[in-house]
């Protein structure tokens, strides 16, 4: 079937070289070069669930149909040199998550056996499995390994959406090396004879699979995340004139001084597309690069398709998948700027604000200072007056006792400012989950109340001690109740919020559930400032908080805390 020679798929035209040929293989028809359409990155269980069998119908589609495609661009004893079908399998992976490796390595070898079941007849179907499930298992760990680095924040270069370009472009490289001893020491399976063939076999495997990775994935990542509305196309504003008039002079001026250089009997020189498509990305972006590359496949495929010398293909196809790498790497790294430059701006604004609530804390703790004598004189007299009055049944004593419950009230809450306000609320003590819970009770019924919303806690067991800030992390539990209000107030008789504890494995786990709107997006990292600083807030307190939306449409925020034993 495939343009992957053996292992991994082979070109179904093609024979191993040992094997005579009757006649020369038929060029396939070239079909129009038209762009293919355009993460979960936790290992999680392997068998797929929900969503993911679509997902697998349509990879075990397209991947069929990119073979076919690819035919144009194979050779005798040579791996495809435009692999499109390398772009929909890390599109899946990256989006799906590379815990799908083993269901998408099954589909392609179902795949291999409906359209090619010859390649299993003509080696040792075992060394035929492997050659096909290799490159999969190299995606899946290169995808994982990617993921598990740009989720722990453990480097800068993983500022999105550097860590897709990044694995765009090692994928297809730790697939080539996964390849190297087989190719070394079974040269003939792959229809090569010597050690220059094997190597020119490699590199070509290497350039087939970044121009599909490359060129191939980014745009169906992009319909998708439009067709299901995400990704902020709707409010994607429209490129600027100028932006598309200097796009279009450097680009254009890149391809002519190539061609002038052509001309004068330098051979092909990729340098000047190179420059202008890496400025272009520079610039403008991976979108404006990737439109660019668009341009400068679609001149030079339709070139290549046929029968073409395979060295010749070869050269001008490493040349493509320079300009190809330089080109969307510049402009994913010109994004991940972007992204950083936006979070500097978020840091900055809390910092703003953090400012003016040190000048009101400043204010509350003078305010509080003045209210607080003549409040514990009105205290003090309140009680006396309630005592005096117990005996009697009339307005009087009435009146006393609304008045003392009254002053006791206001009292409870200047201790309660003034805790807030004062300088021990920034060490870290011993904390009680219960005294927490029951703060975050006090401070989120008024709020809930308000909103026509009501908030249920569950009892929790007084002996779960945490180290904290106890005004900071309470704080950070306000945060998430605030979000949990804001995205069910808007619904019709709306469900209670619920806040509960548990205790395992020496963590106390607060929970924070409600149903959200269908239409609510629940993105990683939080939905805004609120979630940004209880994530801080949280971390820096040695714990985790993580948002997701359960099968039933529950969101479900966790917070999580180390306990301490207290003697």
């Amino acid at each position: 079937m495939s343009i992957r020679n053996f292992p991994g798929c082979r070109d179904r035209h093609s024979r191993p070289r040992q094997q005579p040929m009757t006649a020369p293989p038929e060029p396939a028809p070239t079909p129009p070069l038209i762009p293919y359409p355009a993460s979960h990155r936790s290992l999680g269980h392997l068998v797929p669930h929900g969503a993911d069998w679509g997902a697998l119908a349509l990879y075990a589609l397209g991947f069929g149909a990119a073979h076919h495609f690819a035919a144009s661009w194979g050779g005798n004893g040579f791996y495809s040199l435009w692999f499109p079908a390398a772009g929909l399998r890390l599109a899946l992976m990256w989006r799906r998550g590379a815990r799908l490796t083993p269901a998408i390595a099954l589909v392609e070898i179902l795949v291999d056996l409906v359209l090619s079941p010859a390649i299993f007849l003509e080696a040792p179907w075992p060394m035929t499995l492997f050659g096909i499930v290799r490159p999969v298992l190299a995606y899946g760990v290169t995808v994982a390994a990617i993921g598990w680095l740009a989720d722990g924040r453990r480097a800068e270069l993983f500022t999105a959406p550097m860590p897709f370009g990044l694995a765009a472009v090692l994928a297809p490289l730790a697939a080539v090396l996964s390849a190297v001893p087989q190719a070394m020491f079974n040269p003939e399976l792959t229809g090569v004879t010597n050690g220059r063939e094997v190597i020119v076999s490699l590199a070509a495997f290497a350039v087939g699979d970044l121009l599909g990775t490359l060129f191939v994935a980014p745009p169906v990542l992009w319909i998708a995340d439009a067709v299901k509305g995400g990704g902020g196309w709707r409010r994607r504003p429209p490129p600027r004139l100028a932006a598309i008039v200097e796009t279009a002079a450097v680009l254009l001026s890149g391809i002519g001084l190539a061609r002038v250089l052509t001309a004068a009997g330098l051979g092909m020189q990729p340098a000047p597309v190179l420059v202008a498509v890496a400025w272009i990305g520079l610039r403008f972006g991976r979108t404006a690069a990737w439109f660019a590359l668009l341009v400068v496949i679609l001149r030079v495929l339709p070139d290549t398709a046929g029968m073409m010398d395979t060295p010749e293909r070869l050269q001008r196809h490493l040349a493509l998948a320079t300009i190809v790498i330089a080109g969307y790497l510049a402009g994913s790294f010109a994004d991940a700027q972007a992204t950083a430059r936006a979070s500097l701006e978020r840091r900055d604004r809390l910092l703003f604000q953090a400012e003016r609530l040190k000048t009101l804390r400043a204010m509350s703790v003078a305010v509080i200072h003045e209210v607080s004598q003549p409040l514990s004189t009105l205290s003090i007299e309140a009680r006396h007056l309630h005592r005096l009055t117990a005996e009697r049944d009339d307005d009087v004593a009435r009146g006393a006792a609304l008045i003392d419950r009254k002053v006791e009230h206001l009292a409870t809450l200047i201790r309660r400012l003034r805790r807030f306000g004062g300088h021990a609320a920034d060490q870290l003590q011993p904390v009680a989950v219960a005294a927490l819970m029951d703060m975050v009770a006090a401070l989120a019924q008024a709020e809930a109340r308000a909103a026509g919303v009501a908030v249920t806690i569950a009892p929790v067991d007084p002996d779960w001690i945490v180290m904290a800030q106890e005004i900071e992390l309470t704080q950070a539990v306000m945060n998430l109740v605030r979000n949990a209000v804001q995205a069910v107030r808007d619904v019709q008789a709306p469900e209670p919020i619920h806040l509960s504890v548990t205790g395992t494995s020496g963590l106390a786990v607060i929970h924070v559930r409600n149903r959200a709107n269908a239409d609510q997006r629940i993105k990683d990292g939080g939905m805004g400032i609120g979630t940004y600083v209880a994530r801080a807030i949280v971390e820096a307190h040695g714990g985790t908080l993580t948002r997701m939306r359960l099968a039933d449409g529950t969101v479900l925020a966790t917070l999580s805390l180390p306990l301490i034993e207290v003697r």
